[in-house]
């Protein structure tokens, strides 16, 4: 199961979300993501719903409890200190892909800086 975990600012657009995924699955390998998945409040947003429904994939949550503590290869400190863990969009996506998942595209950043994404996959392929 490959997931792409999106982090995003209040302001993002859809566009900046796209633009985040878009490299991400550039990154790894260009194979499709079966779900997005972010932090429980943020995945009641309607421009992360609006880019799941457009996808037609899932669109799911992880609690902060579960990001918590995740080490992630990015690291930002804004993140540690709102959710316990690095990076969002690489926790997200582990925490969503299961305990086996590894991490096929790291942390890329939108153009305009108002998004990310990161995609985990439970066979750990690199495609």
């Amino acid at each position: 199961m490959r997931v792409a975990g999106i982090g995003f600012r209040g302001a993002a657009e859809l566009g900046s979300l796209q633009d985040a995924l878009e490299a991400a699955i550039a990154a790894a390998g260009g194979a499709p993501v079966e779900a997005l998945v972010t932090e429980a409040a943020k995945a009641r947003s309607y421009v992360f719903r609006e880019l799941a429904y457009e996808l037609g994939i899932p669109g799911l949550g992880v609690s902060t409890q579960e990001l918590a503590g995740m080490i992630t290869p990015s690291q930002s400190e804004r993140i540690l200190d709102k959710f316990g863990t690095g990076s969002l969009c690489e926790a997200a996506a582990l925490a969503a892909a299961g305990p086996q998942a590894r991490l096929v595209a790291a942390r890329v950043v939108s153009g305009d800086g108002m998004a990310t994404a990161a995609i985990a996959d439970i066979k750990g392929n690199t495609t």
